[in-house]
């Protein structure tokens, strides 16, 4: 049993049969796009997605942009719409996150045009009667074809929505009409169009629409008592708390603010301990009903902030007992009816109970999944430094229960990740490092190897430069770690001198580099460069970095490492015939700490696969 204050329980088999119903009035080859916005109507909007696309889901429609991008964040991948109007700030947003916007004037059209230079797919919101947002259904065709020249644009889709499905239909069949009437007028034909919310699937069928938008109904809420009888609909969400304090009063008592009820006998009553601030609405005050013990219980007095009083006379109640404020499947206490005890709206209540209580999700009687207090979903934009570092480590100890090891990782490991590189976090993938031994004949440096080295990765340029460092200690050598602009660094052994260590080839793509050397507080620097580099800033491009350079025999070991986040590794040592029983020691650290070890005659190989991330500070020591 659930020990908080209050809960709310999402039912997802219910939300299932619901969406079963509602495709018994879907005509054969429509797809459905299940609305998330608002947290999925207070539900939660990654579970309910996630069961959505399950049960069949194409579409998943969002608000805005940040609720899309949460979801992107939290690993959905399905098509996401934005169905109200963008702003041109988000644009960046839009296209970082794959998501497609709703056009709904010819200015953001071709802004978006503009700020884009691929295809992106979008759907156009026609106005035909709303009177919200999109383009007038008078203007549609005009600011269509003009949408149609614009390149980078594509018209996957075109859709309008039903100001009163529920419950009018002689103006939805005019808004039909008028959709209809624009479509046949089109020289396109989009792959989507939809106009039917989920009241318009069972009240409005059409012949044009392959797609259709499920809302309320498919959360268990009926819009209009007429649907009662036309479809069976279970409620998903079910909104919880527990009797914290049972009282009473003599006749003629008052209770709550402002003496708004006065007891008409002796009375006993309970205190709940929610009120308005968990989302639980001031105007079902002396109205509302809880559920309590299977009894309906009356909401007397004004609702407080944080409590709420209910008539337990009749009831054998007990501190801790179940309260069910919303929900479950007794009518009276549903969204739909407790709503309309003050003309209020179940789509508001859905959204706003349960602001300061715990998730929990059930299926088939079973919980599975619950989300945390406060509901700390949220895309951390206006969270400055300090406060999102705060929020991490709490979390991070709140985990291990332990404030020591969490503040060993937090410091360690996170901060030094975050705070010292600038929160600009780089990564390479596809990475190869080869590195050659061979015999040479250049005098003076016998009891060295000569070696080539070979690196090649793909990673996105931050300038139109990059450097090559060298060092004859680790401690010079470690300055270069921290650099943004630093791709390649190298240990000298003994005396630096410029003779001793040469970048044989440098490129970007297919565009050779100009590198020019110099030597800088004991340290050698190779500055790797190129005009056409400006117009790559900011794109992931490939790196292919080739050095020659001297490495002494009698070291005994070559150590090779990782100091950014890297996906997908091989790293190979070619010493031919000059070395024998070689042996590598991978440190690797991420998911799969055992790298595959492949051993050739005159080589070794150390290889993750590609699709692995292998974290900073892995490496392999290649022992000889």
């Amino acid at each position: 049993m659930q020990k908080e204050r209050s809960w709310t329980e999402i039912n997802l088999t219910n939300f299932e049969q619901n969406l079963n119903e509602l495709k018994k009035f879907m005509p054969a080859g429509t797809d459905f796009m299940q609305i998330v916005k608002a947290d999925a109507y207070g539900h939660g909007a990654f579970e309910i997605s996630r069961k959505a696309i399950h049960c069949g889901a194409t579409f998943l429609g969002v608000a805005n942009v940040q609720e899309g991008m949460l979801l992107r964040y939290q690993g959905i991948d399905t098509p996401i719409l934005i169905l109200s109007p963008s702003l041109e700030s988000e644009i960046g947003l839009i296209l970082e996150n794959d998501l497609i916007p709703t056009i709904s004037s010819l200015e953001f059209a071709q802004t978006l045009n503009e700020k884009t230079t691929k295809k992106i797919g979008i759907h156009i919101n026609i106005d035909t009667g709303m009177g919200r947002s999109g383009i007038h259904f008078k203007q549609a065709l005009t600011t269509i074809s003009k949408i149609q020249q614009l390149a980078n644009l594509t018209i996957e889709g075109i859709f309008s929505h039903f100001s009163a499905a529920e419950n009018d239909a002689d103006y939805s069949k005019l808004q039909s009409e008028r959709f209809k009437g624009i479509l046949d007028e089109l020289d396109i034909k989009p792959k989507y169009v939809h106009i039917a919310n989920s009241s318009g699937v069972i009240t409005s069928q059409d012949d044009y629409s392959n797609l259709v938008r499920l809302g309320l109904l498919s959360y268990g809420v009926y819009t209009d008592p007429s649907l009662i009888n036309k479809i069976s609909l279970k409620p998903v969400m079910t909104f919880k708390s527990r009797i914290g304090q049972i009282k009473t009063a003599e006749k003629d008592e008052s209770i709550g603010y402002n003496r708004t009820y006065i007891t008409p006998d002796k009375m006993k009553y309970a205190i709940l301990p929610v009120g308005y601030a968990d989302g639980y609405d001031f105007m079902l005050s002396n109205k509302g009903k809880v559920l309590i013990n299977d009894k309906l219980c009356d909401v007397i007095g004004k609702i407080s902030m944080d409590m709420i009083a209910v008539d337990v006379t009749e009831l054998n109640a007990n501190v801790g007992d179940e309260v069910v404020l919303l929900g479950n499947e007794h009518e009276a206490i549903q969204a739909e009816n407790l709503t309309s005890l003050y003309n209020g709206s179940s789509y508001e209540i859905l959204c706003q109970v349960g602001r300061r209580a715990k998730r929990y999700y059930f299926e088939n009687g079973k919980m599975i999944a619950s989300s945390p207090l406060l509901r700390r979903d949220f895309v951390s934009f206006d969270y400055s430094d300090d406060k999102l570092n705060t929020v991490i480590e709490t979390a991070i100890e709140q985990r291990l229960q332990s404030k020591e090891i969490s503040s060993l990782i937090y410091s360690d490991i996170l901060k030094r990740f975050f705070t010292e590189r600038d929160r600009d976090i780089h990564y390479r993938r596809n990475f190869k490092h080869s590195i050659e031994f061979s015999e040479h004949n250049r005098k003076g440096l016998e009891s060295y190897y000569l070696t080539n080295t070979t690196l090649t990765f793909t990673k996105q340029l931050q300038n139109d430069h990059f450097y090559v460092a060298c060092a004859n200690s680790e401690k010079l050598l470690e300055k270069y770690f921290l650099r943004k602009d630093m791709e390649y660094r190298w240990l000298l052994d003994n005396k630096l001198e410029a003779n001793l260590f040469d970048v044989t080839s440098a490129k970007i793509n297919d565009i050779d580099l100009y590198h020019e050397m110099k030597l800088k507080d004991d340290c050698l620097e190779i500055r790797c460069h190129h005009p056409q580099l400006k117009e790559l800033v900011g794109k992931e491009v490939e790196f292919s970095i080739s050095t020659q350079t001297f490495y002494p025999k009698d070291s005994h070991q070559l150590s090779v490492y990782l100091i950014e986040m890297t996906q997908g590794v091989e790293i190979s040592f070619v010493y031919g015939k000059i070395l024998k029983n070689v042996e590598a020691v991978p440190i690797f650290s991420g998911r799969s700490k055992f790298p595959q070890i492949k051993e050739n005659k005159g080589s070794i190989t150390i290889s993750s696969q590609p699709e692995e991330w292998v974290f900073p500070t892995s490496g392999v020591v290649f022992v000889y």
